[in-house]
């Protein structure tokens, strides 16, 4: 593995941070970028020293190198500066430079209407310079920022349309038919299918992947335009998937194999290609290494799938080579046992040898992949002390909060309710490490934000839970516990399993449709609840989130929340849904039976 090496050269770019300019860390991300390469420390240093060079950068050669590097690293203050200073440089921007800019702005979620217009103006005078990515790129470019300028879309699909036409490389015509289908018409090109059907037999998965994306949208949107592309669409969708199957049947080497896989993704995998590319794996499970069982890790908790035979030889592979992976692949190793709620044979030493190989850099791992890591091994109610404390510490805390800054919007809102949930696990399963409960404020924003919705099966089990229980004054609905676990119903019944009812219950509203809205109880209530011998009962819907797609097994988000909610004192009934929706089930009055053992059996 290379990451060593990298790691000291890393080390050297550190301490040499104040000699590098802007070219220096572009080349350098660059490199990083291409080996997958990631470090908080080098990313903040980056951040700090190209702030420095800001006013430095006059010429448009400069500046877009500077942008395209601390744009996306920037918070808002900084953010601001440059687009200013883009704005006043924009038609010195040669054709390579724009679309550097215009990808850094969509990168960065730029939402400077002025710049968007101006950026989108110099780039229609640059049109005739592009090749057939560049075009592409552009496309996916102004879509991403919202750019209102539909002339320009339109000459842009007809550049992308005469670009597949000529084109004879498979991933380029993947790519232009990607970008294509997103532009709105309701017509297709009639050559278009022609010249994704001349390539399908070259494609790898990634390709066939962003085919079936376009495809699909297509037919669904064009059918009630063209009846005959339609079918067209449809045919050349049935080739695609016997090209993809194919191409996993012939598959013999897993390394090439996950390299064509890590992009693929949705619904055509999930639909087509998912059941045969177990078998793959499962063919080609000898070929499990240390060198790829982290990425293979990775990709079965992207498919949501439990696969017992696969994950069994990954820890084994894993045990026999823990000293050969590198320290931060231990999170994604770990990852699909927890994600997925599986022990698999000798798990305690499974644990135990990634925690171990860990525990030495844990002041080296980048902030955010040890707060994941945190939280993935409470999934499985694992907590290594020495972790808990390195995470919950002021110092790490305050670099944690640095990094946020230079991630992208989607990650750091995920990292943050990551830290929070955590948080509570820690305070709930492992009191005694004393942690701080410190994330009342973030739950009280996140409540805030916005209206919890219903669906029509809670809306269901409401109604007859209130028939069952003697009326709605005997069972709260979307009830926050403490530690803020929202729940979607909740009862209290006496020592005699008789219910309570509630002395001021909350009024809830439902729409006539039941979709809401749904007016959460946001309250902690202390009513002396329950009485002495009583119980309170949490009633919980499991939807098909809470379970591997491929089976009825819970996965450990579920189970989590489970054990949680049990610690702070409640009995809790999960409904899983493919029992509520179950033949045995197909009448009111096997609803009310089935809750009623649920709740009343002893």
């Amino acid at each position: 593995s290379y990451r060593p090496l990298l790691e000291k050269c890393n080390a050297i770019f550190l301490q040499s941070i104040k000699g590098l300019d802007a070219d220096n860390i572009s080349i350098i991300l660059g490199v990083y970028q291409s080996l997958h390469f990631n470090n908080c420390d080098f990313r903040l240093a980056v951040k700090w020293r190209l702030t420095e060079l800001i006013n430095t950068q006059t010429d448009p050669t400069g500046f877009v190198r500077l942008f395209a590097v601390l744009g996306p690293l920037s918070g808002t203050v900084v953010r601001k500066r440059l687009e200013s200073a883009a704005l006043l440089m924009v038609e010195e921007f040669s054709p390579s430079q724009t679309l550097a800019i215009i990808e850094t702005m969509a990168e960065m979620e730029c939402r400077n209407p002025q710049l968007i217009q101006q950026v989108a103006s110099t780039l229609s005078k640059h049109l005739d310079m592009y090749k057939p990515l560049d075009a592409a790129k552009t496309t996916q470019a102004l879509l991403t920022l919202h750019c209102q300028k539909p002339e320009l879309y339109a000459e842009l699909r007809q550049m992308l349309i005469r670009y597949l036409h000529v084109s004879v490389v498979p991933y380029e015509i993947s790519m232009l038919t990607r970008v294509l289908s997103q532009l709105p018409s309701p017509r297709t090109d009639h050559l278009i299918p022609a010249r994704i059907d001349d390539v399908l037999p070259q494609c790898n998965l990634s390709d066939l992947n962003a085919f079936a994306i376009a495809i699909t949208k297509w037919v669904r949107n064009g059918s009630s335009y063209q009846p005959s592309t339609a079918a067209v669409h449809v045919k050349l969708l049935q080739k695609l998937n016997m090209c993809g199957l194919e191409r996993l049947q012939k598959a013999n080497d897993l390394d090439l194999l996950l390299e064509e896989l890590k992009y693929v993704g949705g619904e055509w995998f999930e639909e087509v290609l998912a059941e045969e590319t177990m078998a793959s794996f499962e063919r080609l499970k000898g070929q499990i290494t240390w060198s790829n069982v982290a990425e293979l890790a990775l990709f079965l908790t992207k498919t949501n799938c439990l696969h017992i035979g696969l994950l069994d030889q990954i820890a084994s592979v894993t045990l026999q080579h823990i000293n050969k992976i590198h320290f931060s692949a231990t999170y994604a190793i770990l990852l699909p046992f927890n994600v997925f709620n599986y022990d698999p044979p000798q798990a305690e030493d499974l644990f135990e040898s990634c925690v171990q190989r860990s525990r030495p850099h844990f002041n080296t791992f980048d902030p955010h992949l040890l707060v994941l890591f945190g939280y993935s091994l409470a999934l499985a109610s694992y907590f290594p002390e020495d972790l808990i404390k390195t995470i919950f510490s002021v110092n790490f805390l305050a670099k944690l909060d640095s990094q946020l800054d230079t991630l992208s919007d989607v990650l750091n809102m995920r990292i943050r309710l990551r830290l929070m949930e955590l948080n509570r696990a820690v305070c709930l399963e492992c009191p005694e490490f004393q942690t701080t409960w410190f994330h009342d404020r973030y739950c009280q924003q996140l409540l805030n934000k916005g209206n919890v919705s219903i669906g029509p099966v809670q809306q269901q089990i409401h109604e007859i839970l209130g028939q069952l229980l003697g009326g709605s004054n005997y069972v709260k609905a979307a009830v926050f516990t403490p530690y803020y676990y929202f729940t979607d119903f909740e009862c209290v019944l006496d020592k005699h399993r008789k219910p309570i009812p509630y002395v001021a219950q909350n009024t809830v509203f439902l729409s006539k449709n039941g979709s809401g809205p749904w007016r959460p109880d946001k309250e902690f209530h202390e009513e002396k609840y329950p009485p002495l011998g009583g119980e309170r009962v949490v009633i919980e819907f499991l939807n098909a989130k809470a379970f591997c797609k491929n089976s009825h097994h819970i996965k450990g988000e579920a189970a989590m929340k489970k054990r949680h909610l049990e610690i702070l004192g409640y009995r809790v009934i999960q409904i899983p849904h493919f029992e509520w929706n179950s033949m045995e089930l197909s009448t009111k009055d096997a609803w009310i039976e089935y809750l009623k053992q649920k709740i009343f059996a002893e």
